[in-house]
């Protein structure tokens, strides 16, 4: 009999996840993780980690499955906290919930699970895992998205290897989420009609700000409002002489001085902010609300601009590194000066968007067919072709 272990959240999904495995005839272990000690920056009542491991407890029980905790605080501090502090440190804005399937679930989880004699590791993402029979009797493993439309994660798996793949398993990835509180509920599980939990992977709703100037210090400095009659995008755009020039252009950042627009008011540090927010400027007096469209974290500047379509939050080409790109097909990796027609998204439930992969010596441009909103350097853009995942990569 074939052994999974269940990251056991104490959400319905992961429930569900350990119910099916249990059902089709597999050895199931429980497993819950605890990632964070610190309550104070916490909005406890969303998501405490001692009721979710209570839930998962409950779960295991009913199922008649082994259970236990483990503390992954210290890794995930290291990997996940002390690298998302680095990151907004720069101005830019990271990813924890990729981050944490890639460090935690998938890496540091995943080894415990092995050496406690697992043959696989299973989670409840919705998303589904295929294989490819090579004609040398390898498999390749592919990253599907999820049969439930409106709950597909794949992005969050998006850094995922091929060697993690060849060791997971996605039990609800076929599903509906009505169809998983169902079955929750027939097989009166405690978890049937919780609510899904939100905020950072492991440690539930954040107060931002706060668990930030743990570390980054309030910084009193300007918000200006820049007009929306940008130079960037002006007249004076260059005749191009190659696509690769075009490229560049694309790609870059607008750069904004404070002389560009007018002060309307304060923040306490642009470390604290990200491209595309409207909340938390506490500025009035506008025609349309203000969006944060650039941050400059050396000067301590927010630009802003008025109203959802002003031009500086739209850009139609972003870069991925070579040491920040990722390869879930690593048979489908693009070679030099070659080309890929894909759909991209650049955000969690964003919808895929058409976009062409651009491969050159520094890395990979991605250049959508139609701009799009805050692309936000740290965040993740991952590629699709048809349904499967098939690369990701940090946006520069």
């Amino acid at each position: 009999m074939q052994k999974v272990v269940v990251g056991l959240s104490g959400g319905v999904d992961s429930s569900v996840t350990a119910y099916l495995l249990k059902e089709q005839g597999y050895e199931v272990i429980g497993l819950f993780m605890k990632n964070w000690h610190d309550d104070s920056v916490t909005i406890s009542k969303e998501c405490p980690w001692l009721e979710d491991s209570n839930d998962a407890l409950i779960v295991a029980e009913k199922l008649g499955i082994p259970f236990q905790t483990v503390d992954l605080s210290a890794q995930y501090k290291e990997r996940i906290v002390d690298y998302m502090f680095r990151e907004y440190e720069k101005g830019r804005t990271p990813n924890p919930d990729v981050l944490c399937n890639r460090e935690i679930k998938f890496d540091v989880f995943m080894k415990i699970a092995i050496q406690l004699g697992a043959d696989y590791v299973a989670t409840g993402h919705y998303c589904r895992k295929g294989v490819i029979k090579n004609g040398d009797g390898t498999e390749t493993y592919q990253l599907l998205a999820g049969a439930d439309a409106n709950k597909d994660q794949s992005y969050f798996l998006c850094q995922l290897s091929q060697e993690q793949l060849s060791k997971t398993l996605f039990p609800i990835g076929e599903l509906q989420k009505p169809e998983v509180r169902k079955i929750a509920a027939e097989n009166d599980l405690i978890t049937a009609d919780k609510k899904d939990s939100q905020g950072l992977c492991f440690i539930g709703k954040v107060r931002l700000p706060e668990f930030l100037q743990q570390k980054l210090r309030p910084k009193k400095g300007v918000i200006v409002e820049v007009p929306a009659v940008l130079e960037h995008y002006g007249s004076d755009i260059p005749k191009f002489n190659s696509k690769l020039e075009e490229l560049a252009y694309y790609a870059e950042k607008p750069h904004y001085e404070p002389t560009d627009g007018k002060v309307v008011g304060e923040h306490q540090g642009a470390h604290y902010f990200t491209k595309g927010q409207r909340k938390g400027l506490d500025v009035g007096g506008t025609k349309e609300p203000l969006f944060v469209i650039e941050t400059d974290v050396d000067q301590n500047i927010i630009y802003t601009g008025q109203g959802k379509g002003h031009p500086g939050l739209y850009r139609r080409t972003l870069f991925v590194n070579n040491d920040e790109l990722h390869w879930v097909r690593t048979d489908m990796a693009l070679e030099m000066d070659r080309t890929m027609e894909v759909m991209a998204r650049i955000r969690y439930r964003q919808p895929l968007q058409k976009a062409t992969l651009y491969r050159v010596d520094a890395g990979v441009y991605v250049d959508f067919a139609e701009k799009q909103s805050a692309i936000t350097e740290g965040q993740f853009v991952a590629w699709y072709i048809g349904e499967e995942l098939v690369g990701s990569g940090v946006i520069s």
